[in-house]
């Protein structure tokens, strides 16, 4: 019964006319190189969809991001159904729980994966022939090799995948993981059908003794389940830093085992592998070596910009609610928003490397971050920045540390080029939504000033097509305004200076104060797909629900009306030194902000609103305005709505009933007074709704939180795709969905 690995190549596959054994990993590969190349297809039609709307803008259509003829028309409809189907996802309720189940997209291509898999292992067999299990053991043995060099080409940052299909290493990453079930699955399909062989002579114990080449296999299959085992979330996530490690020392005992227990004539499936990872690590240390050596960069050292041997130093600066905000002046390298990379200091942490989004673009000349301390290096990170905050100003450059940076990674199709881009964050996914933001402004700002007129496929794209803006971020209190007023402010008031020329943009920004951590924390649950259901949108009892004064003004007027732009208009230079002493008081002031706003420190704003109404304003119930002080919170203000008094917007109140506490304080608002801010959570369904309702061509929707504010807004981005029949003839656009979620 024993066999010999070195005739497989001979063996018969148990009928004629069969393919040779090792014809079939061939088979995958076929299979696998024509969805790479459909992807790779479907990567260079955006490319060139990209540069034609953009060349239209230039040429002074009306509409670029609407497609005009049959051919565009017929591929925008085939992308909506696509979309709307991958994106689809079941939703289980269980008890107070909802439970979630994969995207139909990512189940479909696992699902398809494995359906190849199983026809290639089994075709020809009759699996109900006993004699034919060596056979099938066999061939799932081969077509197990096979897939090794897929799973380290999904593997590597700088992915070869990556560049040809425009999908970013991160995003491949679950792919890796699924194919590595997936050879899990043919590996125990190539031992269960020869133990199975073996059962009935009680041969399965000898010949794990006395075969080497059998005990090897075992031990490969054993430290294959390993590897599935420990890359499952809640370990993946428990010590990120010693999954890393033990994961690499796991993949080298794999491959060896593999290697000696495997014949010579698919040694090359090996050897692919372990040169596809050599190659990814040489890419990013040559990367990692030209943006941290300042020899590389000589006109930035001989500008004072640089000093010493290293090129990237960094300031860290402690924020509200244990986060970190890190700023490397003159960065060597350049980035696109959106995208992250991977920052070490390893006088501070020694020996590790987190990927961090940057909050910055290239223009601001500094690459900054913010970094949530969960624990591990970025708690250290936070510890440090508060050391150096509180020693004497002579000895304050100890807040300097040198630091690595590798990347720039990541990537997603250009926002400038739809018509309404819809950006949604929750907590520190703002760090993520407020770059693309600023991009797009600055596309308008290109708009006014074009520098180049050529439209060669290579030329560089400026300018934007974008009239509509809709920005939604969602934090848990007040303090964590901080973090991005000042971007925010400057935001708004680059708007209104490109207002008075480019009258058909709008922008609306809305920041949604709640204490509900389902919407703003960063969770490591052993259940990933398990999220709390959503709250109603009211409550039973009218009394119950907290009505709020106006805290600044509701909203930017609407650019189609210009009356209603009159009616709210209001003088730009009081708006100016209003965002002015907002920034410059925001550090003062943020510690004095309360976390919750409630009775006995309980929070009041997890009420679910929907999308405010022109004429409808709330605001935080933390924040009364002096003339209201003392009044009846459950009345509606008695200002009217939707005018912006002098005393709301140059200072707020915070009230409190703790005994501790009686006087209200009066603060200074964080962020530029045409802001709105409100007290609860946000409906993604009716936001994203209002910006499709006003699309004049295809629109993006792009979200960055915890998963479960990404689950709602896929399942909100499928239910209005339907509800307004982007494929079904009706001329409604498409919608072009970006996730970005927090986890390992």
């Amino acid at each position: 019964m024993s066999h010999n690995h070195a005739s497989m190549g001979s063996m018969s596959m148990g009928g004629g006319g069969l393919p040779p054994r090792f014809e079939f990993p061939k088979m995958y590969w076929a299979v696998v190189g024509t969805a790479i190349g459909i992807a790779t297809l479907v990567n260079i039609f955006n490319h060139v969809l990209y540069r034609q709307r953009m060349a239209a803008a230039r040429s002074g259509a009306s509409k670029p991001a609407k497609p005009k003829s049959l051919f565009f028309l017929g591929m925008a409809t085939t992308y909506a159904i696509v979309r709307e189907a991958s994106n689809f996802s079941i939703r289980i309720p269980i008890g107070s729980r909802i439970f979630r189940l994969p995207t139909l997209g990512r189940s479909s291509l696992v699902l398809a994966n494995v359906v190849v898999l199983v026809v290639l292992c089994l075709y020809g067999f009759d699996t109900g022939d006993r004699w034919s299990r060596e056979d099938i053991g066999f061939r799932c043995g081969v077509v197990t090799i096979g897939q090794l060099p897929l799973i380290f080409l999904l593997a590597g940052k700088n992915n070869i995948l990556g560049y040809l299909t425009g999908v970013s290493h991160e995003r491949l990453n679950w792919i890796h993981r699924w194919c590595a079930r997936c050879m899990l699955l043919t590996a125990t399909l190539h031992m269960g059908y020869f133990f199975s062989d073996w059962a009935p002579y009680d041969y399965i114990g000898p010949q794990i003794k006395e075969d080497p080449i059998v005990w090897k296999g075992l031990a490969a299959w054993v430290v294959l389940v390993w590897i599935v085992f420990s890359s499952m979330s809640p370990i993946r996530g428990w010590c990120y830093e010693l999954f890393i490690v033990q994961h690499l020392v796991s993949f080298a005992l794999l491959i060896g085992f593999i290697y000696i227990h495997t014949p010579a004539e698919v040694h090359a499936y090996i050897w692919i592998p372990v040169g596809l990872f050599w190659f990814d690590r040489f890419v990013r240390a040559l990367r990692a070596l030209y943006a941290n050596l300042s020899i590389f960069h000589p006109k930035q050292k001989s500008a004072g910009q640089m000093s010493g041997i290293w090129a990237c130093k960094a300031e860290f600066t402690p924020l509200p609610h244990n986060t970190t905000k890190v700023v490397i002046q003159n960065p060597p390298i350049k980035w696109k928003p959106g995208q992250h990379v991977f920052l070490s200091c390893h006088s501070i942490v020694p020996l590790q490397s987190h990927p961090f989004t940057i909050s910055s673009i290239p223009k601001d000349g500094r690459m900054e971050f913010l970094i949530k301390a969960e624990g591990g290096g970025t708690r250290h990170f936070f510890r440090h920045a508060e050391r150096a905050e509180s020693l004497p100003q002579t000895t304050g450059s100890a807040c300097i540390r040198t630091v690595a940076i590798e990347g720039p990674y990541g990537c997603l199709r250009p926002l400038r080029q739809f018509d309404s881009v819809i950006l949604l964050a929750g907590s520190t996914g703002g760090t993520f939504t407020v770059p693309l933001l600023r991009d797009v402004v600055q596309g308008w700002s290109e708009n006014m000033h074009p520098t180049d007129k050529t439209t060669s496929l290579f030329s560089p794209m400026t300018g934007a097509v974008t009239r509509h803006i809709r920005f939604v971020w969602v934090v848990k209190s007040r303090g964590q305004l901080i973090w991005l007023s000042d971007q925010l402010s400057a935001v708004y008031s680059d708007y209104e200076s490109l207002q008075e020329k480019l009258r058909h943009i709008k922008l609306e920004m809305t920041v949604y104060v709640t204490c509900d951590e389902s919407f703003t924390e960063e969770h490591k649950s052993l259940l990933a797909n398990v999220t709390a259901p959503n709250h109603n949108a009211s409550t039973k009892n009218p009394q119950e629900q907290s009505r709020y004064t106006i805290e600044y003004r509701s909203r930017p007027p609407s650019l189609d009306d210009e009356a209603s732009s009159k009616k709210y208009a209001e003088p730009k230079e009081e708006i100016r030194q209003l965002a002015t002493a907002s920034l410059s008081s925001s550090r003062e002031a943020v510690s004095n902000y309360a976390n919750t706003c409630g009775p006995n420190g309980t929070c009041c704003c997890k009420t679910t609103i929907d999308d405010e109404p022109a004429d409808a304003i709330t605001s935080c119930c933390c924040n009364l305005s002096s003339s209201n002080r003392g009044a009846d919170v459950s009345q509606p203000p008695s200002a009217p709505t939707g005018r912006l008094s002098t005393q709301t917007s140059s200072s707020s109140t915070c009230s409190s009933s703790n005994a501790n506490n009686p006087t209200p304080r009066t603060l200074k608002p964080l962020i530029h007074p045409s802001i709105t801010v409100l007290s609860g959570r946000p409906s993604p369904r009716n936001i994203i709704r209002r910006s499709l309702e006003q699309a004049h061509g295809e629109s993006a929707v792009v979200v960055c939180g915890p998963q479960g504010l990404v689950a709602d807004v896929k399942r909100d981005v499928v239910a209005l795709s339907d509800e307004r029949a982007v494929h079904k003839g009706t001329g409604a656009q498409g919608v072009y969905l970006h996730t970005e979620s927090f986890g390992y």
